[in-house]
């Protein structure tokens, strides 16, 4: 019986048996994008509970509130606008009163010219009171224009004020960051709540002018133009009710997708987003998630349409009736000719000023919403700013001591530091080591107040650090922090931080000289003067390793008593790595230095080294005693050189 036989094949080459050995269907789809809810600790819906009549309420506190930031930005120009509007209004009752005088003999018996020549006086008051309203409303504009731009600026300020002056732990707190992208709205909205209350303000006195004298012309008038325009006030404060709450249930995703724009399109990152294929997969990620925003604006616009078509309908009836009871009264003889026909004219005066009324009303309702969330994080910031101490520190310290202290991140089920014990004096050198996690750097917050200790006491030269004034401390602080900040100035500013401490340039050339950064500043552009900033016009960039040879030198030129750089040469060369060790051990004998590394040979150059382990001190000592202890130190020594 013949066997089937199976035909020999070539051996796979490599390549071969990798495509082989990979998966023959097709990649599954990228992961939808999270749900970023506005939620957490700080989340809560001004309009959850409110009412119609409490919606309403806002409006007398609103006008109140916009005309005390007026008041503290440019009183002369409050008192403008409040001038203007009187005035507005007065020119209003003005033209009502000479155009019922003037229709009055234009409709009267007589010959043409007769009557026109009657009614000049009137209708030259009527020419004066326009063009009076018109420049009162001409000045009211550039009193709003005096007003405005810094009273944006003020609430801008204020909000990078508040959130700068927060403690660094209240970054970590659920939905912090999410009532700070709710607040940056009602900074946006400031811009126009200026213009809404005067404009606000000046229809309501027109109304009120026109509203009197079409009274005085019949009291059935009014009620009957209130009816007609009231439906459309109450469309508008629901409108705005329902687009308030789109704007909250996407403050999550819109907060999210800011970061995310600045993340996909900055240079800074560009080339990892390229080389590892991620544009796809970003703009996927975008596209959905705004996608998502548009969905729920989307959805809310039915609910919107019906609003306008009732409250529409509702007002269109009533406004029908007054102009049904209007012509009534004129073809049946109650008023005269004249009276109707100025009555014609009050009645589109103050149909005009209730609508406004309406409008302004409603945005003004609605900016109050934003600036409410300003508001309540400005307060929220305010109760997490440092306290007001008058403690100080008073002078460079010497010796800092930490007994049992601990701290516990928010949301997290163990300590970063966990009941630490150390004293670190002047002149001497720190190492701190350990694996990633440990709580090094935590540890260094703690220490330079930062962040406040959640048991324990940490001291300097005696003073507990929990009743000092932190600016005090950080006036005796230079931090190289393990992620550095590339800050868009020139290089001048990036090493002084903003914080010249002379006139001349000496002390910035110094600290340059001192990381190995001097040749490479002199052959920028503009020296000194140089923006690093290759993204704007004149800009220029520096390397990794230069970027943090520059971070070093900002605290070599603070001079601080206390030094602490944590991974401070991670990106440098050996010359650079050289340089910045060498400087280290010059400056030691007039500070306490602390440098947190991985580089384990490093810790050469320490006094002492201190090996935390789960938020612990494990080991204390020097290099030689460490290195032969058999504790963690070697081991992670004995890893780092089996490389």
């Amino acid at each position: 019986m013949k066997r089937d036989t199976v035909p020999a094949q070539a051996a796979p080459s490599d390549s071969q048996s990798l495509e082989s050995a990979a998966p023959r269907h097709s990649a599954p789809p990228p992961p939808p994008p999270a749900e970023f809810g506005f939620s957490g600790l700080h989340a809560k819906n001004p309009l959850g509970e409110a009412t119609f009549g409490a919606m309403c309420a806002r409006i007398p506190g609103v006008l109140g509130r916009i005309a005390r930031m007026a008041w503290s930005i440019d009183p002369r120009a409050v008192v403008l606008l409040l001038a203007c509007q009187v005035l507005t209004g007065a020119a209003a009752a003005v033209v009502l009163s000479a155009t019922a005088d003037a229709m009055g003999h234009l409709l009267a018996d007589g010959r043409v010219a007769e009557r026109l020549r009657a009614a000049l006086p009137a209708l030259l008051v009527i020419t004066v009171a326009v063009a009076v309203g018109r420049t009162a409303t001409a000045f009211a504009s550039y009193a709003n224009g005096r007003i405005t731009p810094p009273l944006t600026t003020a609430a801008d300020t204020a909000l990078v004020a508040a959130v700068c002056r927060v403690e660094a732990t209240a970054y970590a707190e659920d939905g912090f960051a999410d009532r700070q992208e709710a607040a940056e709205m009602g900074v946006v909205r400031s811009h126009f709540m200026v213009q809404d209350a005067t404009r606000f303000t000046s229809a309501l006195v027109r109304m009120v002018t026109a509203s009197g004298v079409l009274t005085v012309l019949h009291p059935l008038m009014l009620p009957l133009l209130l009816l007609a325009v009231v439906p459309a006030g109450v469309g508008a404060m629901l409108s705005a009710k329902v687009d308030y709450e789109t704007h909250y249930a996407n403050v999550g995703d819109r907060n999210i997708r800011h970061m995310m724009r600045w993340w996909s399109t900055t240079s800074k990152y560009g080339d990892e987003v390229r080389a590892n294929g991620m544009t796809g997969y970003l703009l996927f990620w975008y596209r959905s998630v705004s996608e998502r925003i548009d969905r729920r604006t989307l959805t809310a616009a039915p609910r919107m349409l019906r609003i306008v078509l009732v409250t529409s309908a509702i007002g269109g009836a009533f406004l029908l009736a007054t102009w049904a009871v209007l012509a009534w009264l004129a073809t049946t003889g109650r008023v005269p000719m004249s009276i109707a026909a100025t009555a014609v004219v009050a009645v589109q005066t103050t149909l005009a000023a209730l609508n406004q009324v309406v409008i302004h009303g409603a945005a003004m309702f609605h900016t109050s919403l934003y600036l409410a969330d300003m508001r309540s994080f400005l307060d929220l910031a305010a109760e997490r700013a440092h306290s007001e101490r008058e403690l100080r520190v008073p002078g460079p310290v010497r010796e800092i001591r930490l007994d049992d202290v601990g701290y516990q991140y928010p949301g997290k089920a163990t300590p970063a530091v966990d009941g630490v014990s150390l004293t670190l004096r002047r002149g001497k050198i720190y190492a701190v080591v350990g694996e990633n996690g440990s709580g090094k750097s935590t540890l260094t917050r703690l220490i330079t107040r930062i962040y406040p200790a959640g048991r324990g006491t940490v001291t300097w030269d005696g003073l507990d650090l929990a009743g000092v004034a932190p600016e005090s401390v950080w006036e005796h602080t230079g931090l190289v922090p393990q992620t550095f900040a590339q800050w868009p100035l020139r290089t001048r500013e990036n090493v002084t931080l903003g914080q010249p401490r002379t006139y001349d340039d000496v002390a910035v050339w110094e600290a340059l000289e001192a990381v190995g950064m001097r040749e490479a500043v002199e052959e920028l552009p503009r020296g000194l003067d140089t923006l690093l900033a290759r993204e704007l016009f004149g800009g220029t960039e520096l390397s990794g390793g230069q970027w943090q040879r520059l971070a070093c030198s900002r605290a070599f030129y603070r001079r601080p008593a206390l030094l602490i750089l944590d991974e401070p040469t991670s990106q440098m060369d050996a010359r650079g790595e050289h340089a910045i060790l060498e400087r280290i051990k010059a400056i030691a004998a007039d500070r306490i230095t602390v440098v947190i590394t991985h580089q384990l040979e490093n810790t050469r150059l320490a006094d002492e080294i201190v090996v935390l382990k789960h938020g612990r001190i494990v080991e204390l000592g020097h290099y030689d005693e460490l290195a032969d202890a058999g504790g963690l130190f070697a081991e992670l020594l004995a890893l780092s050189k089996d490389r």
